[in-house]
């Protein structure tokens, strides 16, 4: 069943958000949590190893009444339940929608899903196998030596959530180097050779038509190159594939059984879940691969079961389309206090933009109001000697998720509350701002007195900015995986408000096209 085309301004639940935005919009976040002293508790909400307080939001309860109103007016819940039974809800390319079911339980699956499981079930024993031949040295490549590297050669979906997941759990890495090539930029690719053994490299060629042209550009380079220094013809102990074109990889010279299979109602963008996830095997093991699976399941099990008032993506999909549609703002930032999750929001930057930046609504008729927002942010602290002077002072009104982990990886508390702090003073400081007054007074106690008409209004902090604070117990692999999963169901939320598709991606074509013609010119 396809879903339905609900216009969300044309609810009742819009209209009367639209009047409790006016009412709503010139309350300070101070007010709020002088209203109401159990704000915090009242506006946290837990799942698992997960807490996500969303206090310092410019919402109210009735907010969330009217949002959820929303949800349900739209049909959210019937969305879900197509989401999940795997109905054709990707109507443009006539395809469901089916990345759940790359981690979900055998007892999950509803009969008419179970071939396709078993499918799954299938690849995940190969991609076992293989890793753990890999990694034990039994699989060795062309000169007989054990592997050293891999080199995952994809873009887009093929290498942005690979790379994150691999750089996010890099401390639970095996002794494999892992490196991730997407951009034909061949004065980079020259200087990479350096870096590698041809003898002794895997290189998995990640494409799921095995034709996109900047996959297709590197794996050549590659293929030529291991040629030309190894004086082997062969491809088999050092080329495999993720694709569904078996006859394009085979006349690249890579044989039947080194081709990991891929599916067509797994979009690029959700596709790490699968044999996509390759290079994550082999660079974490496939134990904690599974974990990563195992934790992306739990958030689908909360997604799919918790009431919406209570429900993590949910809650913040509806949030970012009160900001969005009602507040009127472009952007929204994404801040994790991790060094590891440094290609977190460019893993967010396609799967939200290329989702949900459509223009055309599920009736095939141009929108009137906002979708997609754009997405940006870098990692704790290094935000805050960066883009954080726009958002405390600028006259943006930029949302922002931040991202922390309770307990450090090494044991070291004293320098990891440093850190937390940090995060959690940002989003106070976003909160409650400065005012003249307190201005006033710090610049007398520091004996500043001479300065203060000439300092003073460009030391006020208006505050009144809002942000969500995601705490999570400890940056493992079954976090990462719920953490990824509640991005994607948070984006899955708004493209059903928003009444659009967000499972195709017509808009990365037309670039293409116009490259293609613009060869010939510059040959």
């Amino acid at each position: 069943m396809p879903l339905k085309k609900i216009n969300p301004t044309k609810t009742e639940a819009w209209k009367t958000l639209n009047k409790h935005y006016s009412n709503l919009k010139k309350k300070h976040l101070q007010e709020l949590f002088i209203e109401d002293k159990q704000r915090k508790e009242n506006f946290t909400v837990s799942f698992e190893d997960f807490e996500v307080d969303f206090s310092r939001n410019r919402i109210n309860k009735q907010t969330i009444e009217n949002l959820v109103s929303l949800a349900n007016e739209v049909d959210l819940s019937d969305a879900i339940e197509k989401l999940f039974k795997g109905d054709v809800i990707n109507e443009t390319e006539n395809r469901a929608v089916l990345h759940t079911i790359l981690r979900t339980k055998e007892e999950a699956v509803c009969e008419d899903n179970r071939k396709r499981f078993y499918k799954v079930q299938h690849t995940l024993s190969k991609i076992e196998q293989f890793s753990n031949s890999v990694i034990r040295g039994d699989w060795k490549g062309c000169s007989g030596k054990k592997i050293t590297d891999i080199v995952n050669i994809g873009i887009g979906g093929s290498d942005l959530g690979p790379k994150m997941i691999v750089e996010a759990l890099s401390n639970y890495k095996t002794h494999i180097n892992t490196h991730f090539i997407s951009n034909i930029d061949s004065d980079y690719l020259a200087s990479f050779l350096k870096e590698i053994n041809p003898e002794t490299t895997l290189f998995i060629i990640v494409s799921k038509s095995f034709s996109t042209l900047e996959t297709k550009l590197n794996a050549e380079f590659f293929k030529n190159w291991f040629l030309e220094n190894t004086g082997h013809d062969c491809l088999k102990q050092n080329f495999v594939a993720v694709s569904t074109n078996d006859k394009a990889c085979l006349e690249f010279g890579i044989p039947t059984e080194n081709i990991f299979p891929m599916w067509n109602w797994v979009g690029g963008r959700f596709s790490l879940w699968s044999a996509v996830g390759l290079s994550i095997s082999l660079s974490l093991g496939f134990n904690h691969f599974k974990s990563i699976l195992e934790g992306a399941n739990a958030m689908d099990e909360h997604f799919k079961d918790a009431p919406f008032e209570e429900n993590l993506p949910v809650l913040l999909g509806l949030i970012g389309i009160w900001y969005n549609n009602f507040f009127k703002v472009d952007s929204e930032a994404v801040i994790p206090y991790s060094q590891f999750l440094n290609s977190f929001v460019p893993y967010l930057q396609q799967l939200s933009m290329e989702s949900n930046g459509k223009s055309i609504d599920r009736n095939g008729q141009k929108v009137d109001y906002q979708t997609g927002t754009i997405v940006w942010g870098n990692i704790g602290t290094n935000s805050q000697h960066a883009f954080m002077q726009l958002v405390h002072q600028g006259t943006k009104l930029v949302p922002i998720d931040f991202i922390g982990f309770k307990k450090s990886l090494n044991g070291d508390v004293h320098m990891h509350k440093q850190f937390l702090a940090n995060m959690y003073g940002q989003a106070d400081a976003l909160c409650y701002g400065k005012s003249k007054n307190k201005v006033h007074l710090d610049l007398k106690y520091n004996e500043k007195q001479d300065e203060i008409n000439k300092v003073l209004p460009y030391k006020i902090f208006e505050g009144n900015k809002p942000s969500t604070i995601i705490s999570i117990d400890k940056l493992n692999p079954e976090a990462v995986g719920k953490l990824v999963s509640l991005y994607e169901h948070k984006v899955f939320v708004q493209g059903i408000i928003w009444n659009i598709f967000s499972f195709d991606q017509f808009g990365v074509e037309l670039g293409k096209e116009h490259s293609n013609k613009m060869i010939m010119n510059l040959v």
